[in-house]
């Protein structure tokens, strides 16, 4: 289940250049870069007529995916949705963020080490931007923390920050009619980082652009999950007895 709690955005690395935000905001004329609350703010609190919670205990919340969290126009908005997610603990909160650099200025008092149903993602797409994020995001303060190499562009090592509180890696690659080529290769060497750390790792998507053997497919967007679902990858570490 979707919480944007905010919409908009401002590009700041290279994975921001077919952003799927913008693609569909100029189908529908909405400038992308205005960043505002939207009418889902509240979701998390807000209740049936019979007193009862509209999101159900035990639900995920994919949190503020037409923007970024640590954004910069949602400073004053900010605090309110940690209130609402510490009245939810039983609610789990994810999100992603480009804006590692801010997300100790945005904080919250009681945050300590992490409220324990927040869960952070790090997106990095090249070895530039994991060697500028992965760093900050190793000392960040978090319960549950994860990276997510979307879009994919190139070859990147991911093995020098697995084992620093990541609990999860999540590799796609780039949809969209300018899509930019995921290759296959690159999926595999960060599957080999994340075995060889007893990290979990998912292939989320393929990508529109999907190079596999030197070969070029492209591929429709309702089959680029499936597509990767059907490479059978993805890695679970055995728990110990």
């Amino acid at each position: 289940m979707m919480w944007n709690l905010w919409h908009g955005c401002h590009k700041v690395s290279e994975g921001c250049l077919h952003c799927y935000v913008f693609r569909q905001d100029e189908k529908h004329g909405i400038n992308s870069s205005l960043v505002c609350k939207t009418k889902s703010f509240h979701l998390p609190v807000a209740k049936r007529k019979d007193g009862t919670f509209k999101v159900s205990s035990g639900t995920t919340l994919w949190t503020c995916f037409t923007s970024d969290f640590f954004i910069e126009e949602a400073d004053d908005w900010r605090q309110e949705a940690w209130e609402m997610m510490k009245l939810r603990p039983d609610v789990r909160f994810v999100f992603v963020t480009k804006r590692i650099h801010r997300a100790n200025l945005c904080l919250p008092v009681d945050w300590g080490k992490g409220y324990d149903n927040v869960t952070i993602y790090c997106t990095v797409e090249n070895q530039r931007q994991a060697e500028l994020r992965l760093p900050l995001f190793g000392k960040f303060p978090a319960r549950h923390k994860g990276i997510i190499c979307e879009p994919i562009l190139e070859t990147v090592h991911l093995k020098p920050w697995l084992g620093k509180g990541i609990e999860h890696v999540i590799v796609g690659g780039e949809s969209g009619d300018n899509a930019r080529p995921c290759n296959f290769d690159w999926v595999m060497q960060i599957r080999k980082d994340c075995i060889e750390s007893h990290v979990p790792f998912t292939f989320k998507q393929t990508g529109a652009n999907f190079i596999k053997d030197n070969k070029h497919y492209w591929i429709a967007r309702k089959d680029q999950m499936s597509q990767a679902k059907k490479a059978n990858i993805n890695y679970r570490p055995q728990m110990s007895i």
